[in-house]
């Protein structure tokens, strides 16, 4: 058996090293590291296995890491302990691709994760090694990334209301209309501080603390994008006075039509990798803030606002455990009819996408109940 596992470890690192030629560079804590060099001296207790852990399983397009790691652990956000699992073979967790084999290796009362076959009845398993070229760009992804892109660009959460107030804005519409579309002209003043591209908002609103009424940064409406066309200039006119020419853009994506008044702001360097799910390392509480977009309730792949950010140690990738408040009832079963309060209820899971100073968005990843503002998290 340790000969099979030999060559299954074998042909896992060569497999490797082709991904590795043009891996992408997705982000993985020292601290997960750490934790999978730690777990895969030994491997990981049977006792932390999902009840119903397959023997192996074969990736599928669509596949996520966090679908994976749930079908063989009790807790899905303690990647990094299946990654160490198979820290030989799987030297980055993010490069797993439709097609391969993960065979869970169940022995002594630990369990480990290779890449391979799962071996016969006597221990040996038939190989032929080949090397088979993979596109860095079929890795599967931590979380559905297709619900997140999105909001990569359009969820936008600025400390202060200044940022807007001060930005370019639309100051006229071609030939005088009150709205456009995509494809049509708008033009703008402002320092445009050299941007090409620009995203748009609109009615900057403020969010507060469901707790301390704190304003926490203001949340404005995504409108669309345009692109800088033509830069405006300063001059004078025939009757000596002033005149200023307005920038130009064209407008590339709606939202919602772009009036007059709306604001702009540079578009971010694209960043739409996610971060491998992990529990805070220290203890975290906290609630929801609001639910964006113009719904009363969140269900699950929505995403909400929480009232922690960066300052409070908050980073892309935690995991966070969503609770149900406990009714106060009265009890009907005794004639002193006393007011009780029932348990709190922990009944769904968020996943932390974009984080600011003071607060961060999340995606809900799975609920058993509507998420409404002011409902509390804490570490998984």
């Amino acid at each position: 058996m340790a000969k099979a596992i030999g060559v299954l470890m074998l042909m896992g690192g060569v497999a490797q090293a082709v991904q590795a030629q043009t891996a992408p560079n997705f982000p993985i804590t020292a601290q997960q590291k750490a934790t999978a060099s730690q777990v895969a001296e030994a491997g990981v207790p049977l006792s932390e296995l999902a009840p119903n852990a397959p023997d192996s399983y074969t990736v599928k397009r669509g596949d996520t890491l966090w679908a994976i790691s749930g079908l063989f652990l009790k807790r899905p956000w303690r990647w990094p302990e299946l990654w160490g699992m198979n820290l030989q073979q799987i030297r980055n967790p993010h490069l797993i691709f439709p097609g391969q084999v993960l065979y869970l290796d169940k022995s002594n009362g630990r369990a480990r994760l290779r890449l391979g076959q799962p071996l016969g009845p006597k221990g040996d398993v038939r190989l032929s090694p080949r090397v088979r070229e993979t596109d860095p760009s079929e890795a599967i992804t931590t979380v559905p990334l297709h619900l997140l892109e999105p909001f990569f660009n359009e969820a936008v959460i600025f400390n202060d209301s200044n940022e807007l107030l001060i930005a370019p804005r639309v100051v006229a519409t071609q030939e005088g209309r009150v709205i456009v579309s995509r494809g049509e002209t708008a033009y703008i003043r402002g320092d445009t501080q050299g941007r090409r591209e620009f995203r748009m908002f609109r009615e900057p609103k403020p969010l507060r603390d469901p707790a301390t009424q704190q304003v926490l940064g203001y949340e404005a409406v995504y409108v669309g994008s345009a692109d800088l066309v033509r830069q405006g200039a300063e001059g004078t006119g025939a009757d000596g006075k002033p005149l200023v020419i307005p920038s130009t853009i064209t407008i590339t994506s709606t939202r919602q039509e772009t009036m007059v008044g709306d604001r702009l702001a540079p578009v971010p360097p694209r960043d739409f990798d996610t971060a491998v799910p992990h529990a805070p390392q220290t203890e975290i509480a906290g609630q929801i803030v609001s639910l964006y977009g113009e719904a009363l309730t969140a269900g699950q792949n929505q995403i909400v606002s929480i009232n922690r950010g960066k300052a409070d140690g908050i980073e892309r990738g935690h995991v966070l455990a969503l609770w149900r408040d406990g009714r106060v009832i009265k009890d009907s079963t005794d004639a002193d009819k006393a007011t009780l309060k029932l348990p709190d209820e922990r009944h769904g899971l968020l996943y932390v996408f974009r984080t600011f100073d003071k607060m961060s968005y999340a995606l809900i990843l799975q609920v058993q109940e509507p998420v409404k503002p002011g409902d509390r998290f804490t570490q998984p």
